[in-house]
């Protein structure tokens, strides 16, 4: 693990945030890839997957993104309160944006749930929008990082950006699988079923490409960048993933995959950062 830490330290950081962000990606399209074995999945294995996916996502915020935004903060002589708290903010306002502007549908949510523009797209065009726009976060998330370790911020390392991209990926596949099988079952074709699951994560690179760019050239941003990614995270997990995943009758099997997404992510970055 230390060879690879060094190598991906010495690496252009924007390059590093590919290959990371890249990784995630094709961890869903893993994910993605068991709707050739299975026509369906059950509702509970669904659940506990969905509240895996939160936990990991809201140990991810604090753990990776909103401490070390604190800590760079006040190491430059700025009120650590400042940049968290504006670019949390601002995180989870522009996903609020997002909502309110992108016609979309959540998973296990009937057609006419749909939130954003009045739209005739079809339902598989909001499922997978739904899930891209929850991928635009966790993108820019590892980017951001990646940035901040070649800028030489104090509390941005590679072990932990390296964390975070593991974390990310490991939650994804479930994603995956989480975006394949509705559609499925729904009748779509498999191929068709697999294409629309790891499309819907394509952005992650797209977004870790563009965070890691904002950070080297834009130093000073770098702590409410961190905190604009956590922000969006939770609004995600919020507005989106506790939701769906407490739908049905399993909502303590949820609840326990939260707790595991949580330990998993958090034992990563403390273990690694």
């Amino acid at each position: 693990m230390n060879h690879l830490l060094d190598y991906l330290g010495s690496m252009d950081p924007i390059w590093a945030a590919f290959l990371a962000t890249t990784f995630t990606w094709l961890l869903t399209a893993f994910g993605s890839s068991f709707v050739f074995l299975f026509r369906t999945m059950n509702r509970a294995v669904l659940d506990g997957m969905l509240g895996f996916t939160g936990g990991v996502m809201i140990a991810a915020s604090y753990w990776s993104l909103l401490a070390p935004a604190i800590e760079m903060a006040e190491a430059n002589g700025t009120p650590g309160w400042l940049p968290a708290a504006v670019g949390f903010g601002s995180g989870a306002l522009f996903l609020f944006a997002l909502d309110k502007l992108m016609p979309h549908l959540h998973i296990n949510f009937k057609r006419e749930d749909a939130e954003g523009p009045e739209t005739n797209w079809h339902r598989t065009t909001l499922l997978v929008l739904a899930i891209t726009i929850h991928n635009i976060p966790e993108g820019l998330a590892v980017g951001v990082l990646f940035g901040g370790v070649a800028a030489g911020f104090e509390g941005a390392s590679i072990g932990a950006a390296v964390a975070l991209a593991i974390g990310i990926g490991i939650q994804n596949f479930p994603e995956g699988i989480a975006v394949s099988m509705p559609l499925r079952r729904q009748g779509v074709s498999r191929f068709r079923s697999f294409w629309y699951g790891q499309l819907s994560a394509i952005v992650e690179p797209i977004a870790g490409v563009l965070g890691a760019a904002l950070v080297i050239y834009f130093e000073p941003i770098l702590p409410y960048a961190l905190a604009f990614a956590a922000g969006a995270m939770i609004y995600v997990v919020i507005e989106e993933v506790v939701p769906e995943a407490q739908l049905d009758k399993y909502t303590d099997i949820s609840t326990l995959g939260f707790i595991g997404g949580f330990l998993v992510m958090m034992v990563l970055d403390v273990a690694l950062g």
